[in-house]
C-alpha cells in the first residue's frame, strides 16, 4: 500500500468518527498515520500492516479509558440515578411478604421495598437506599435525621 493509500484510509476514519463521535475510529486513525509514515520510510506491506495494527490496538487499550472518562465525566444523572439519599414519604403500606408498597418523591409514585424486611405504614419518612428493577428499596428515617 503506498503512503496515499494510509492517508486516504486515515482520513476516511477520522471523517466516521466525526459523524459518529464514539471513540470507535479515531485510534485506528492514528494506526494508519503511523503506518503513513512507515511507507513513507520505504518499508514494505507486511510491516506496514503490523505498524497499522499494533498502533491501533495501543491507542484503543491504552487511551479509549483516559479519553471515555474525561469525556463522560459531564453527564448529569437523571431519574433513577439520582434516587439513592433521597427522602420519600410512605403512600402505600410496605410489605415485602406481600409484594406491596408504594411511596412518594417529589409527586412522583415508586413501587417500594423495605431494605430491612420491616412493613412501614402510610405517612412514615424514609430514604431510598438503592433502586432494584423499578422498585425502590428504603429504610425508615428515624425522628430528628
Amino acid at each position: 500500500m503506498g503512503a496515499v493509500t494510509w492517508i486516504l484510509v486515515a482520513v476516511a476514519l477520522l471523517f466516521i468518527e466525526l459523524i459518529t463521535m464514539g471513540l470507535t475510529t479515531i485510534w485506528f486513525a492514528g494506526g494508519a498515520l503511523v503506518a503513513f509514515l512507515v511507507s513513507l520510510l520505504g518499508f514494505g506491506l507486511p510491516l506496514q500492516l503490523g505498524v497499522f495494527m499494533a498502533v491501533s490496538v495501543v491507542l484503543l487499550v491504552f487511551t479509549r479509558p483516559l479519553a471515555a472518562k474525561h469525556l463522560n465525566d459531564r453527564t448529569i444523572r437523571t431519574n433513577v440515578e439520582t434516587m439513592p439519599g433521597r427522602m420519600a414519604v410512605v403512600t402505600q403500606r410496605i410489605d415485602n411478604r406481600k409484594a406491596a408498597g408504594q411511596i412518594q418523591i417529589e409527586g412522583v409514585y415508586w413501587s417500594a421495598r423495605s431494605a430491612d424486611g420491616s412493613v412501614l405504614e402510610p405517612g412514615t419518612n424514609v430514604q431510598v437506599k438503592e433502586v432494584q428493577g423499578v422498585k425502590a428499596i428504603v429504610v425508615p428515617v428515624k425522628e430528628g435525621e
